[in-house]
C-alpha cells in the first residue's frame, strides 16, 4: 500500500466518521422535545465539521486529480476554522458540553479534538502547491465574522445563542459579547498565520506532486 493510499484511506475514514458523529448526534437530539434543528446547524462546530468531513471526502476521490487552484486555500480555511473550534473549546467552552448540542461523548470527541487535531496532521503531510501570503488568507476571516453577525442577529429572534459568551446576558452585555469577538478575532488572526506559516515550510513529508501520480 503506498503513502497515496493510505492518505487518501485516513481522509475517508475521519470524513465518514466525521458525518457520522454529526448525524448521530443530530437523530438523537430529535427524540428530545426542545431540540430545534435549526439551532443545531447553526453552531460554528458543526457547520466547520460539515466543511472539514466535505472537504476530505472531495481529496479522498478522484477528484483530488482535477482539483481547482483554489484547493489550497480552502484547506488552509478549513484547517483554521477547526483549529479555532478545538482551541476555543478547550479553553472556553469544555465545561458547557450541554448547551454545545454534542451530548453524546463520543462526538463531542470527535469534533471538538479528534478533527481539529486531523485537519492540522493533513495540513502538514500534504504541502499546498504555491505557497501561500497571509495577506490573502485574511479572506478566511469572512466566514467567521459573518457566523457572528448571523448569531448575534438570530439571537434575539429566537432567544438562543450557540455559544454563552455570545449571549448578552452570560457575557456581560454587548460589551462583554464585543470583548470575547475581539479577543477571538486576534487569536483567529494569528491562527491563520500560523496555518500559513506551516503550509509554507517544506516537512518533505509528501510533496504535493507525489500527490498527482494516478
Amino acid at each position: 500500500m503506498t503513502t497515496t493510499s493510505i492518505l487518501r484511506g485516513s481522509r475517508l475514514f475521519f470524513a465518514m466518521l466525521t458525518f457520522a458523529a454529526v448525524a448521530w448526534q443530530w437523530i438523537d437530539g430529535l427524540d428530545n422535545p426542545g431540540f430545534s434543528t435549526a439551532n443545531f446547524f447553526s453552531f460554528f462546530t458543526i457547520q466547520s465539521n460539515l466543511l472539514a468531513a466535505t472537504l476530505l471526502l472531495l481529496l479522498a476521490t478522484r477528484w483530488h486529480h482535477r482539483r481547482p487552484s483554489f484547493v489550497p486555500m480552502l484547506r488552509g480555511a478549513a484547517v483554521a476554522y477547526m483549529t479555532t473550534t478545538g482551541i476555543v473549546y478547550a479553553l472556553l467552552l469544555s465545561g458547557h458540553t450541554e448547551e454545545l448540542g454534542t451530548v453524546i461523548p463520543w462526538v463531542n470527541t470527535v469534533v471538538h479534538q479528534v478533527m481539529p487535531i486531523v485537519m492540522l496532521i493533513d495540513w502538514l503531510i500534504e504541502q499546498p502547491r504555491h505557497r501561500l501570503e497571509v495577506r490573502r488568507c485574511l479572506v478566511w476571516m469572512v466566514y467567521p465574522l459573518a457566523f457572528l453577525v448571523y448569531s448575534l442577529i438570530r439571537g434575539p429572534m429566537v432567544d438562543w445563542y450557540p455559544y454563552p459568551f455570545l449571549d448578552p446576558a452570560q457575557s456581560g452585555g454587548y460589551p462583554g459579547v464585543a470583548a470575547y469577538a475581539v479577543g477571538i478575532a486576534l487569536a483567529f488572526t494569528g491562527f491563520v498565520w500560523t496555518v500559513v506559516t506551516l503550509g509554507n515550510r517544506q516537512w518533505g513529508v509528501m510533496p504535493y506532486k507525489e500527490l498527482e501520480t494516478p
